[in-house]
């Protein structure tokens, strides 16, 4: 009887389960079923090429695959369009009807391609899931679309890290009654390049490591704060947890033009030579300079400008600028393109003869952020007459549009916060992960102006797609000719404010940070434009939220211990383990598992089940929370089953580039006080010599491998 009863108790469980678990899969389901429906719909209606039979129709293929190249002289894996990166240029007219094919060549990838800059229709745009089915291994994907604008805009990979790894190309269109300025049409493409892996790069990122810093020697440190007569500064900023700012995250192993680490311009003395600039870089600003003299700017973003002169340009990942230069009578003359943190350099020369240099940025200041961020302020609201900075920001206030545009007469306001918390490397619009917020819901001919503000310590590149728009400045006499741009540079600490109308068409639109490993972590966010009434389409908003969940760890080994941990991090989510070991008779250990939730940068939820046998240890389950304290000071506080109520205290000093110190101070109510002192020395990224002393296992010294 005892057999029968527990049975059957046994299978309803296991039926409830199955039907627990259908009815939790079944909204996702039917949420696929109305987007894959909502796709169909809009491929089965009448193409481009169908709505304008009279326009000439403009096809490629594009093929992306992997290959073995060099890009930094060293053979890599990348990813390749037709065989090469960056892509073809793609050239079309005003007017044409652009159809292009993209072949999945990957073998187990699915990839993308977005049409940066342009104006089509909502299917089009390219962004997988979000506004375009996913092209899988051995797929292929035929875009179509009537070519609405002309300029100079480019295309890239909207999946994972592929962009960083190659999948990139320019985009060049012609207007429908060409004006010839220039003899020669230069399309020079900027990029950054790294020999790790991408996914490898974003998981340093991810663990706090400062090896990139230190390898482009921009790292911070308390003696060299000292030294560079900057230390109540250094301290000010520790003391308001405000990480030092960082101009790129990432250390690269070569930044390119059109692929390459030097390239020859055409053009004989006294020709003009309009160079179509295009910044692809993951993660790079970058500063133009000319030998020749000034760059004379006569298009942003496509977008025709009243010409001017800059001496030094700041270009935004994202951004396109075109500028003319003017060969001179003899000689070979620099354009130089330096990486905004100094860290390194690649140039295209002009003529032909004795070589002329350009003159390069003044490196920054690793600890001058104060002087910085005066100069980004100057810079957005810039004195009459001002000189230009030797580090200028992008020069939003000289762009004015070539010809006239429509403003609106009303709009509604909106902020969007550019936060971030570097310790996590977690990055985001409003402090919120992209899979918790909501789409901003905008009705189709509504006008909204967009405020964004910077709370961060670094410059981020915001663009939106499907559309332009225009750069608000209170003081602008003529908000008719100010600026239409798609992408635009938000400076640390600083806002820029942008109006946009809705009239592109219904649909999810993706605004986003073009920092691809901001992007990756989450500072992106979905506008969905609904019908004029509010109606929307039969589907939830998708998120572009790419894979963000990363494992790593480190474990020092000395001759008196063995301590370390592991963890796996998804978001705001942390599975930890953890554990000290004393190597000597008679000392004992300590080991945990436990699960943190971050609420925000500053506060954190945690629980968990220790294991001990250290003096007045036991096992046992424990809860608690951690909290970020001044001078980025580190504070738990738990209580664990059996009495133990136990406070912890740790920070780590930056003395030197390579030299740290770890302290840790731990109080329990059974186990009582326990200190740990240890130092660091930084031989590779994954490599320290490290020597210590803790009061439960005593002096030692050894290595620390981080993994």
């Amino acid at each position: 009887m005892r057999i029968n009863t527990v049975q059957p108790i046994k299978r309803v469980s296991a039926w409830g389960l199955l039907m627990l678990a259908t009815l939790l899969a079944a909204p996702a389901q039917a949420c696929e079923i109305c987007r894959k429906a909502y796709f169909d719909a809009m491929e089965a209606a009448p193409k481009a090429s169908a709505l304008h039979p009279e326009a000439r129709v403009v096809e490629y293929r594009l093929s992306i695959s992997e290959q073995t190249l060099s890009p930094a002289g060293q053979p890599t894996q990348a990813l390749t369009i037709n065989g090469g990166t960056p892509g073809p240029v793609l050239r079309f007219r005003e007017g044409d009807v652009a159809r292009i094919t993209v072949v999945n060549g990957l073998a187990d990838d699915s990839t993308s391609l977005h049409w940066h800059g342009l104006l089509v229709p909502n299917l089009q745009d390219g962004v997988p899931v979000v506004t375009t089915p996913v092209i899988g291994p051995g797929q292929s994907r035929t875009f179509e679309f009537l070519i609405r604008q002309n300029g100079t805009y480019w295309y890239h990979s909207h999946t994972g890290h592929q962009e960083q790894r190659g999948v990139y190309g320019a985009i060049v269109i012609e207007p429908k009654e060409v004006e010839k300025l220039a003899d020669h049409d230069q399309v020079v493409i900027l990029g950054d390049w790294t020999n790790e892996h991408p996914a490898e790069v974003q998981r340093s990122l991810l663990r706090g490591s400062d090896w990139y810093s230190y390898r482009k020697g921009t790292a911070q440190s308390l003696i060299g704060a000292y030294q560079a007569g900057k230390l109540k500064e250094y301290l000010d900023g520790q003391k308001s947890l405000v990480p030092p700012m960082d101009l790129s995250d990432v250390a690269y192993d070569a930044f390119l033009m059109n692929g390459q680490r030097r390239l020859q311009l055409p053009g004989k003395p006294g020709e003009k030579v309009r160079v179509r600039l295009i910044n692809a870089g993951a993660a790079s600003y970058f500063y133009l300079d000319a030998a020749a003299g000034p760059l004379r700017i006569i298009s942003a973003d496509g977008q025709d400008v009243v010409p001017f002169e800059q001496k030094r340009l700041l270009i935004g990942p994202a951004e396109t600028y075109d500028v003319l230069l003017t060969v001179p009578a003899s000689g070979s003359w620099e354009l130089r393109s330096t990486a905004q943190d100094g860290s390194g350099s690649v140039s295209a020369w002009i003529g032909e003869g004795s070589p002329h240099e350009a003159a390069p940025p003044p490196k920054p200041d690793r600890y001058g952020m104060s002087a910085y961020l005066s100069s980004i302020l100057d810079q957005i609201d810039p004195e009459p007459g001002a000189q230009e900075p030797e580090r200028p920001i992008s020069p939003y206030a000289k762009l004015r549009a070539a010809k006239p545009h429509a403003v609106a007469a009303s709009h509604r306001e909106l902020t969007l916060k550019l936060t971030g918390d570097m310790i996590r490397y977690e990055w985001s619009f409003d402090g919120l992960d992209p899979r918790e917020a909501e789409a901003i819901k905008v009705k189709e001919g509504e006008t909204i102006r967009l405020r964004l503000v910077n709370n961060s310590m670094m410059h981020h590149p915001i663009h939106f797609h499907g559309h332009f728009f225009r750069l608000v400045d209170a003081a602008d006499k003529d908000p008719a000719t100010s600026p239409l741009k798609h992408t635009v540079d938000v400076p640390p600490m600083s806002v820029r404010t942008i109006e946009f109308t809705a009239d592109e068409g219904q649909g999810d639109w993706l605004i986003h940070c073009h920092l691809l490993y901001h992007h990756i972590t989450g500072m992106v966010r979905t506008i969905r434009v609904t019908g004029a009434d509010g109606a929307e389409p039969p589907h939830p908003a998708a998120t572009h939220a790419m894979a963000t969940t990363y494992a790593w760890g480190q474990a020092a080994f000395t001759n008196a211990s063995a301590t370390g941990y592991a963890t796996i991090q998804s978001g705001r989510d942390n599975l930890y383990v953890r554990w000290e070991e004393g190597l000597r008779r008679g000392d004992g250990h300590e080991r945990e598992i436990s699960y943190q939730r971050y609420l925000d940068t500053r506060l954190s939820l945690v629980a968990g089940y220790r294991f001990g046998n250290l003096d007045g240890d036991r096992d046992g389950p424990f809860a608690g929370a951690a909290f970020r304290l001044p001078y980025f000071v580190d504070l738990g506080l738990t209580q664990q089953s059996g009495g133990e109520t136990r406070a912890a205290l740790a920070k780590s000093l930056q003395l030197t580039d390579r030299l740290s110190l770890d302290l840790s101070y731990r109080y329990g109510r059974r186990t009582h006080a326990s200190t740990a002192a240890d130092l660091r020395y930084l031989l590779t990224k994954d490599l320290s010599l490290t020597a210590g002393y803790s009061s439960d296992f005593g002096a030692g010294a050894g290595i620390l491998i981080r993994f």
